[in-house]
């Protein structure tokens, strides 16, 4: 009888889960909180473990690192709940087998489980495959025979993507999952293509017998389509001569595509519960709207020509936060692929800058623009990346505007560079009020905002989205009193 090991520190949620799996057959082991449940793993050597992600002391995220230290082939189910998408995707990349949502219904814990289990039965045997593979050479002739049989049967079954060579880089092995992966049938590469054509890393630069880790990163398909791989691989030796290689490739494709839906779902899901603040947010523009009117109102009967430039001022400003605050919510809620074109960083930053730069002096605040003058065109989506862009330096002018250090001589600076490991790093950085731990923690979360009823909430979600879809990320450094600085990397794509 296969042992499950549930750790959680609700004590229903215990019972339950372990009442539904003993009534599937299976033997059922409980702990309160991860280090009980770190010790039943050591003692009881459970064939699963379904841990909450969210729990006092130590997290479900903990837990797993501590059991994959002990045993890496472990197989843990992570359960998470709806905000919780950083830590699933993350437990993902740290080698859980699956994540299910609150509340657990017992069908998609079945096929988790089940999952699991196909997961741990493959893993016992590609670990067997890889050790035998070594022993090979010695062997003989009869028992070379029957174990390359088992080995096929091992390598065709294979969840991963196995490309192996000759001493001379041509392709001797290429299992069903590699031909999924790459487009090619197996006739058309043995002993026809060089693997380092294939390989998105060059072994042969690898020192002697070490093995290449697992990292993630993009091989091309036969059709030229860009597949999401994790690769590791190693060249192989005998006697200190270079008999071949081996190289393992996992899909990650349909692990990519639940990631986009759980962002989506996680979207739509604050869409829905924010209504509400939404609605708080559209009045003020609303009160913004009515009493720039009424001042105008005033100017008109008056013939006061302040008063009349004061209301039209306080129209369009309440006009451009209700168009902000429509495009923002089209922008979160709609999934979207980046519409790639060649552009110049150069001509991006200065619309940018052109833009803001009335509205920098206006506050006394400098406002400086710097691009590598050897970065040429990049393959970018430019509608997309200018809004990103101009969320955060708009962002940056508001923390100078709003800083209560009226001494300090404020700037605002946005940088273009190439980086070493073929990326562009676009920094926006200011000298304003800086955030608290607290607070940069909040940035990113459901309709956060730092400017109080000025703000929607909006904007740093839209960006990270935007960020996102190009396949970068977004550093933020800050300190209060101090300033703030956001990084955005994007893959570097030649125009």
């Amino acid at each position: 009888m296969e042992k499950i090991l549930i750790i959680d520190d609700e004590q229903d949620i215990l019972k339950l889960l372990s009442m539904s799996l003993r009534a599937d057959g299976y033997q059922t082991l409980t702990a309160p909180s991860g280090k009980e449940g770190i010790e039943i793993f050591k003692n009881k050597k459970p064939d699963i473990v379904l841990t909450d992600i969210k729990m006092p002391e130590m997290t479900g995220l903990e837990v797993l690192k501590s059991i994959k230290g002990i045993d890496h082939n472990a197989q843990v189910i992570i359960i998470t709940g709806h905000g919780d998408i950083d830590s699933a995707i993350e437990a993902l990349q740290y080698g859980a087998s699956d994540f299910i949502n609150k509340p657990v219904k017992s069908e998609a814990l079945a096929v988790a489980i089940k999952r699991a289990k196909k997961k741990a039965a493959i893993n016992r045997q590609l670990k067997s495959y890889t050790e035998d593979m070594e022993l090979m050479c010695g062997i003989a002739t009869k028992e070379f025979e029957r174990k390359s049989k088992f080995q096929e049967k091992l390598i065709k079954i294979s969840t991963d993507g196995i490309v192996a060579t000759d001493n001379k880089w041509k392709i001797v092995i290429f299992n069903p999952e590699a031909e999924k992966i790459f487009g090619y049938k197996k006739s058309e590469i043995i002993r026809k293509l060089d693997a380092r054509d294939i390989y998105p890393f060059d072994l042969s630069k690898m020192p002697d017998d070490k093995i290449f880790p697992y990292k993630e990163t993009i091989v091309k398909s036969k059709t030229g389509e860009e597949i999401p791989v994790k690769f590791s691989g190693r060249i192989l030796y005998e006697k200190n001569n270079i008999v071949g290689s081996v190289g393992f490739f996992q899909d990650l494709r349909e692990i990519k595509r639940l990631e986009k839906e759980l962002l989506q779902s996680e979207r739509l899901a604050a869409v829905g519960q924010t209504v509400a603040g939404l609605a708080h947010c559209i009045k003020n523009i609303l009160h913004g709207l009515k009493g720039g009117g009424y001042i105008l109102d005033i100017g008109f009967k008056k013939g006061e020509t302040k008063k009349f430039e004061q209301g039209w001022r306080m129209v369009k400003s309440n006009i451009a936060r209700t168009a902000d605050l429509v495009f923002d919510l089209l922008s979160y809620s709609k999934e979207r692929e980046p519409e790639y074109e060649p552009y110049s960083p150069k001509k991006l930053i200065k619309e940018i800058c052109d833009l803001l730069q009335e509205n920098a002096k206006e506050h006394d605040i400098q406002l400086l623009c710097e691009v590598d003058p050897l970065l040429t065109d990049i393959s970018i989506d430019s509608k997309g990346m200018y809004r990103a862009l101009l969320n955060l330096t708009s962002n940056a002018i508001d923390a100078c505007i709003y800083d209560h250090d009226l001494d300090a001589k404020h700037k605002v600076s946005i940088t273009v560079k190439k980086e070493k490991d073929n990326t562009v790093a676009f920094e926006i950085k200011d000298n304003g009020a800086g955030m608290t731990d607290e607070v940069k923690k909040k940035l990113f979360g459901s309709f956060f905002s730092t400017k109080g009823s000025k703000g929607t909430g909006l904007g740093l979600l839209v960006t990270q989205k935007l960020v996102h879809e190009h396949g970068g990320t977004i550093e933020v450094i800050s300190e209060q009193g101090k300033g703030s600085s956001f990084i955005i990397r994007l893959p570097l794509k030649r125009g």
